[in-house]
Parts: C-alpha cells; sequence; structure tokens
C-alpha cells in the first residue's frame, strides 16, 4: 500500500469469486468512493478524508492501477486501456449494466451490516461516474452521487443521454426515485466526455429526484475554470470558499450527512 494511503485501514472484500483491496477510514454511515481513471490517486483518497471527516466511513474499492499512485498522462492512458479491454466494463454499449456494478452493490450491503446507519453512500467518478446510479437498485443505496458520468463513451447522440444501464436496472432506479430517492449529479459545462445531454436525459427519467450541478468552464469563466475542466471532486476541484467547486463539494457532503444521519 503506497505511503498515499496509509492512515486508511487495508483490507479485501469478495462477492462472485471477484476479490479487491479495500480501504477503510472514519466511523459512522458509510459511503462507497469509486474512483476515477486511473485509479485511487492522492486526490480521491483526500476527498475520502474530507468525507470521513464529516463522521462517516469512507472505503474506497480497488477499480483499476496501482492504488495511491499519483496521475501522469501515461499512467492515465494506460489504465483507459486496461479498463477498456476488462470484462467488468461496458464502456461502448448502451443500455447495459457494466458487471462490476453487482459486486459493488454487494459491497455495500456488507459496509451496511458494518457500519449501520440508515443506509449506504456511493459516488462514482469519470469512468464510474454512473456506477451509483446502478448501485441505487439495492435499497440498501441512499445518496447516490454522479460525478461527471462518462459511461458509455459519448460517441454518438443515443451514448450521449445513455446512463449506462439495463432496461432492468433503469426501471428500478426509476422505481426508488418516484419512491423519493433523490440522486446528485456534478459536472463542469464543457466536458464532452461527461455530456449535457446525459444530465437532460436523466431529469426527463428521474423528474425532480435528479439534482444537477453544472458548474460553468466556458472561456472566461469567472473562477478560470480549464476549458477541458472534468473531475469536479477531484484534480479539478478548487476549494477555495465560495467557488462553485466547494460549493458542489459542500453540497455531497451535506447529501451524505443529511441521508445518513439516523
Amino acid at each position: 500500500m503506497a505511503e498515499t494511503l496509509s492512515d486508511f485501514e487495508p483490507s479485501t472484500f469478495t462477492w462472485s469469486g471477484d476479490t479487491r483491496a479495500i480501504y477503510r477510514l472514519g466511523s459512522g454511515p458509510a459511503v462507497i468512493v469509486v474512483s476515477e481513471i486511473p485509479g485511487i490517486t492522492p486526490s480521491v483518497a483526500e476527498f475520502a478524508r474530507t468525507v470521513a471527516g464529516r463522521g462517516l466511513t469512507a472505503v474506497l474499492p480497488h477499480m483499476f492501477g496501482e492504488d495511491g499512485r499519483a496521475p501522469s498522462a501515461g499512467y492515465i492512458g494506460s489504465s483507459i486501456t486496461r479498463a477498456c479491454i476488462a470484462k467488468e466494463f461496458t464502456v461502448l454499449a448502451a443500455g447495459r449494466t457494466s458487471p462490476i456494478i453487482g459486486w459493488l452493490r454487494a459491497l455495500a450491503r456488507d459496509e451496511h451490516q458494518r457500519c449501520g446507519g440508515p443506509g449506504v453512500g456511493a459516488v462514482g467518478m469519470c469512468f464510474t461516474g454512473g456506477f451509483a446510479l446502478g448501485m441505487m437498485v439495492d435499497d440498501v443505496v441512499v445518496a447516490p452521487v454522479l460525478s461527471q458520468p462518462s459511461l458509455p463513451f459519448p460517441l454518438t447522440k443515443a451514448k450521449k443521454q445513455d446512463v449506462g444501464l439495463s432496461p432492468e436496472d433503469l426501471a428500478r432506479v426509476q422505481q426508488r426515485a418516484a419512491d423519493g430517492c433523490s440522486v446528485l449529479g456534478l459536472r463542469f459545462t464543457g466536458d464532452k466526455a461527461s455530456p449535457a445531454e446525459r444530465f437532460a436525459h436523466l431529469r426527463t427519467l428521474l423528474g425532480d429526484r435528479f439534482v444537477g450541478v453544472e458548474i460553468d468552464s466556458s472561456p472566461g469563466n469567472p473562477y478560470g475554470h480549464r476549458k477541458a475542466a472534468h473531475s469536479v471532486l477531484t484534480e479539478d476541484l478548487d476549494d477555495r470558499p465560495g467557488t462553485p467547486t466547494r460549493q458542489a463539494l459542500d453540497q455531497v457532503l451535506s447529501f451524505f450527512t443529511e441521508r445518513l444521519s439516523e
């Protein structure tokens, strides 16, 4: 385990023959933090520490890459290549749920038993951004956050709208939303990997139970977000009080604490 994660408790979780490392920090109800490409980077770990600081248990499962390693262009590229050919992830096909989401649902159920509380929170980022929506199929997930959801890759008009779930899973998510479970989404306005069409479709599917936060990254925007800004909660986070990304972070933390309070 890298020094980046030295304050986390390492463990493993196995479901359906798939054993993966997990890292746990804090106490209280669990929040599953599903890392972005290239993996559990220092900024992902820092976000998890912030979650744990709110009286919650942050749980980071290994998805890809080298746990704790800082991002670089080459490392990101190699992680994308490996993830794209891995059977656990559905990156191109519309209307399909990535197989890894079954493992994540099982992890959420296990952490709920371990940590207690009214349910579990979940946040996916980028490549995994939509996974929290798929985890919401289980009643145990009561606070799903989609940060810049990028799958399936938005290569066509239909895929720009697609939310990466099978029809059966999508119907269950819609029912949960109708029953009162809210979904929080985050993206930068100029982010082509997480297109506006996807958020618009989520609003159509879930109504006012989908809360979409879209942060201005147009040229000349007041806070200087770069045109290619992508990672709202990690690499592109401007943590200064009053900035849109800090406000988005605070909204995510409040969403978790409100939904997971006894």
